[in-house]
């Protein structure tokens, strides 16, 4: 056999492969969408009628409503989780650092509070110490 040939045979029997999958996953849905349905209105029927006074309901009507609770309440996210997982983590971070030169304000923070923040910070509590005792002498 020439190369090309084996080379033209693998692609042939690669699509027909896949091909045999995608028929055999559409199969597949289908019937988890007609159990979908036959389960859904045995449910809707065992408890329905007994908790809310509903009337029972076909198997027709039970694929409407799922399909009609689909459209209300979403198809959900069907983007793939590789490309979504980089704008996640972006956009998770965004919540914190809007960009890099806001962040690079903080980096200095450890450092200032070390040799400043907490002085500052004793003052500050002496200070509202004063104020109380001067407001409570004051009512006095």
């Amino acid at each position: 056999m020439e190369p090309k040939e084996r080379y033209y045979e693998k692609r042939v029997e690669k699509y027909v492969t896949k091909g045999f999958k995608i028929f055999f996953a559409f199969i597949i849905f289908c019937i988890l969408v007609l159990l979908a349905g036959y389960v859904f209105m045995h449910l809707w029927n065992w408890l329905m009628p007994d908790i809310f006074g509903l009337t029972t309901i076909g198997y027709w009507q039970s694929l409407g409503l799922i399909l009609l609770a689909k459209f209300i309440f979403g198809f959900g996210n069907h983007s793939s989780k590789k490309s979504n997982y980089k704008s996640k983590k972006r956009h998770k971070g965004d919540r914190f650092c809007r960009s890099k030169t806001e962040f690079s304000k903080w980096q200095h923070y450890d450092q200032f509070w070390k040799e400043e923040g907490e002085e500052a910070y004793n003052d500050y509590l002496e200070r509202i110490n004063k104020e109380e005792q001067h407001g409570a002498q004051e009512e006095n």
